[in-house]
């Protein structure tokens, strides 16, 4: 096992990183900003390195920087969190290269998964359901536009390289798709410096369903259950929960079977997430995350397992600790991620959190750096935490919900917790009747009724 991990990230996600080390007696590094020198998880990581100036790029985007950090700190393995360099196959390469283990797959899996057309024929050959949609890249306007009349309107125009909802566009007419398709080679090339882009068929009202999964350097592959994500605005998960409550277990067993037969056929090392359109009983392929993922807490409520801890072992070369005949789903959990925005502008609200009390009792966790006094930057993603809530069943696990978002104080600057309050008193929440459009067309609705 790792004597020291650095910690390649900030704000929750590193704290929670320390604290499955110090459970399993690693030392920590973090690396951080200036505007993060008083964050949390300077405060109890064991060392801390300074990395450069408020601006991502040049902290903690700063591949040069963080390596140096990690041999001047003796640190033997780096963990890269979500977001940032988590996904970057050249940052996993060079951690190798300069002897230190990455914590996560190989930079060559994290390359061919990243790419969002290679990845898609990959899992096509190994068996995973795919969006019907072109082969390959899209070279120009022309042929995308005699594909797409082929196949039919609507499509989706995307990002090879894209997420988040970047360089994607949906266009439902012919004459529309020249101006749609320039506009995502734009969006794709400003945001991650690749305009490649790809069609595939725009599913009206599918769920979006994503399976955890894991593998081991000793052949293993094991899948965790699902997480329901389909509460988005503008392809942003807001609302996540495990188990999907529209999934019969014929359709669980079956999409997880497939999933963790994915990861051994690929050799696949680590923690990762196969995500996947659900519409009309059938499953569509549409990426891997290569990383662990911001609502990984579902996962560890429905089944007592820490996911960071395993990335550990796993990473380490130790066999996985899960087996499939001992694993057990119990109840339910429900992730609201809970950010620094108004919440009927979404306009980013930075600043000081002048009160802040964490909600409590019984199968209520709240993941969070944030203390009374911490000034959230303006630099970086707005979310504040992550209250995440487990019950017997889906109804216990709302209710508690409720209860704990109603505990929860933070001021000092608006946050989008009245929003997530709202959202769960909706009936189609309650009964479970949503789809991935659901939230945006709700909110359209609610503020022609608020003019």
């Amino acid at each position: 096992m790792f004597k020291k991990v650095l910690i390649a990230n900030r704000g929750e996600i590193a704290l929670r990183i320390i604290r499955a080390c110090r459970e399993m007696g690693i030392e920590t590094v973090v690396v951080h900003s200036t505007a993060d020198a008083s964050s949390m998880a300077v405060r109890l990581a064991d060392e801390s390195v300074c990395i450069g100036p408020p601006s991502g790029k040049d902290s903690y985007l700063n591949i040069p920087s963080i390596l140096t950090a990690a041999a001047l700190t003796g640190a033997n393995a780096i963990h890269p969190g979500y977001g940032f360099l988590s996904e970057n196959a050249q940052f996993a390469r060079m951690v190798e290269e300069h002897g230190f283990t990455f914590i996560g797959p190989s930079a060559d899996l994290i390359e061919r998964m990243g790419d969002k057309v290679s990845a898609k024929q990959t899992v096509q050959e190994l068996g995973l359901p795919v969006v019907p949609g072109s082969e390959g890249a899209v070279e120009n306007a022309q042929s995308g536009l005699q594909t797409s009349i082929d196949m039919g309107f609507p499509v989706l125009i995307k990002a090879a390289s894209g997420g988040g909802g970047k360089g994607m566009q949906v266009v439902r007419k012919a004459e529309d798709f020249v101006e749609a398709y320039n506009t995502a080679r734009s969006e794709a090339r400003s945001n991650f410096g690749d305009d490649t882009v790809y069609i595939e068929k725009y599913l009206e009202k599918p769920r979006h369903i994503e399976i955890q999964v894991f593998g081991d350097t000793h052949g293993n592959g094991i899948h965790l259950g699902e997480r329901d994500c389909s509460i988005q605005r503008r392809h942003q998960k807001l609302v996540e929960e495990g188990p999907s409550p529209i999934l019969s277990e014929e359709e669980r067993d079956h999409i997880g079977r497939l999933a963790a037969n994915t990861v051994r056929d690929l050799g696949y090392v680590g923690a990762g997430t196969i995500e996947f359109l659900y519409e009309n009983g059938k499953f569509y392929f549409m990426e891997m995350n290569t990383r662990i993922q911001v609502e990984h807490p579902v996962t560890e409520m429905i089944t007592g397992i820490d996911l960071i801890a395993e990335q550990l072992r796993v990473a380490a070369g130790e066999p996985l600790t899960i087996r499939k005949d001992r694993l057990r789903f119990r109840g339910h959990a429900i992730e609201i991620r809970i950010n620094a925005e108004d919440p009927d502008t979404f306009v980013p609200s930075p600043g000081k959190i002048t009160q802040f009390h964490a909600p409590g009792g019984l199968g209520v966790r709240f993941d969070s750096a944030v203390y009374s006094g911490y000034s959230i930057p303006p630099y970086y993603d707005s979310m504040i935490g992550k209250l995440i809530v487990h019950g017997r069943n889906r109804d216990e696990c709302v209710k508690r919900l409720l209860r704990a978002i109603r505990e929860t104080v933070i001021e000092g600057v608006k946050t989008t917790l009245p929003l997530h309050e709202w959202i769960l008193k909706q009936p189609e929440f309650i009964s479970g009747d949503y789809t991935i459009h659901w939230l945006e067309n709700m909110l359209e609705e609610k503020a022609s009724e608020e003019q």
